[in-house]
């Protein structure tokens, strides 16, 4: 009778400790399987950031991209040569200035908006906050030519200037050798942006989204899914999280009030004048977003977990809660990327 007892207790205790192992195995399984959805719709959502962005119009060059470096760099593409590209958008500081609005080349003169950063920027629909200029090309000879910012009277000028160096003779010829006088405007505007189109930065985000099952912590992935969940992929979202659309800053109020801006800035409509472009804006892309401070078109807000907070109210009618802003944040900080040592000064 006795031995009947202890070979009932003995397969009562085996039952028990086998039991959780059964539990566990099938939450491991269940686990496994949300991350591969949630890879899965990340993948269909954000897509494939490409190693250059290509534009067949301007095929890029290892020619054309030294040059356009150099005149990234380049003092002597303003007025009294004080600026240059890189002198609004920095990149050893990701491609910004860090400054609400940046100052001219002229003493005193400060610009209007916020310099958006240069790095992923080929990828957008278009160029600056409202979108007046189709490409990186185009928007590479507008900041020359403006009196507040770097000042040069007319392309003549800038023409003359470059003509006069041995160094952009022989690096223009090469860039463009079928032609027989390389040097002018629109070849300067190709030049930098076959260098801005090699601007991108690869993330940790970048490997998850190809596969990597360990690129993103535990943390990280609850922030990729509310971030998802909250309804922030209706702006940002491509492989450039943004910079894919225009879309009116302040679906759910005036945006002023929440950014304290000191200016209401209309947006699309500076340009085209159309009261139903009144505070339309190109949708900023969000990748090296944790580094690109202060935030928006004018500079106006600084904490990025506070332009999170601003965003939930203003686009999507939510009310985050500090959690929720925690781990959007979270996500945020895993866009990201380096910027390659050849392209800083």
């Amino acid at each position: 009778m006795k031995n009947r007892w202890y070979l009932l207790m003995v397969v009562l205790v085996l039952f028990s400790c086998n039991k959780p192992k059964k539990e566990s195995t099938e939450t491991k399984t269940e686990s496994k399987s949300e991350y591969a959805a949630l890879q899965e719709r990340a993948q269909s959502l954000f897509g494939t950031l490409p190693e250059i962005a290509q534009n067949d119009a301007n095929p890029v060059t290892a020619e054309k991209v030294a040059l356009g470096k150099k005149l990234y760099f380049e003092t002597k593409l303003s007025k009294n040569g004080n600026q240059s590209c890189n002198t609004c958008h920095n990149l050893d500081t990701y491609g910004v200035d860090n400054l609400p609005t940046s100052p001219g080349d002229g003493k005193g003169t400060l610009g209007t908006r916020n310099s958006p950063t240069t790095l992923n920027a080929a990828l957008h629909i278009a160029q600056f906050w409202d979108g007046r200029e189709p490409d990186v090309e185009a928007q590479a000879g507008g900041p020359i030519l403006n009196p507040v910012e770097m000042g040069m009277p007319d392309e003549k000028t800038v023409v003359s200037r470059l003509s006069k160096e041995k160094e952009y003779k022989e690096m223009f010829a090469k860039a463009f050798p079928a032609e027989k006088d390389p040097i002018n405007y629109n070849n300067l505007k190709k030049a930098i942006g076959a260098f801005e189109r090699k601007l991108i930065t690869p993330t940790k985000f970048d490997k998850f989204l190809a596969g990597d099952t360990k690129a993103l912590n535990e943390k990280e992935l609850k922030g990729l899914q509310t971030f998802i969940d909250k309804g922030c992929i209706t702006c940002h979202n491509g492989n450039a999280l943004g910079g894919n659309m225009f879309q009116k800053f302040g679906l759910y109020g005036n945006y002023w009030e929440y950014t304290k801006s000191k200016s209401k800035d209309k947006g699309k409509a500076e340009v085209t004048q159309k009261e139903t472009d009144n505070y339309i804006f190109k949708t900023p892309s969000l990748r090296n977003v944790a580094k690109t401070y202060p935030y928006f078109h004018d500079g106006s807000v600084k904490d990025l977990k506070e332009v999170i907070k601003i965003m939930g109210k203003l686009q999507v009618n939510k009310d985050l809660t500090d959690d929720e802003v925690q781990s959007i944040y979270d996500f945020l900080e895993t866009l990201t990327g380096e910027v390659p040592a050849e392209y800083k000064m």
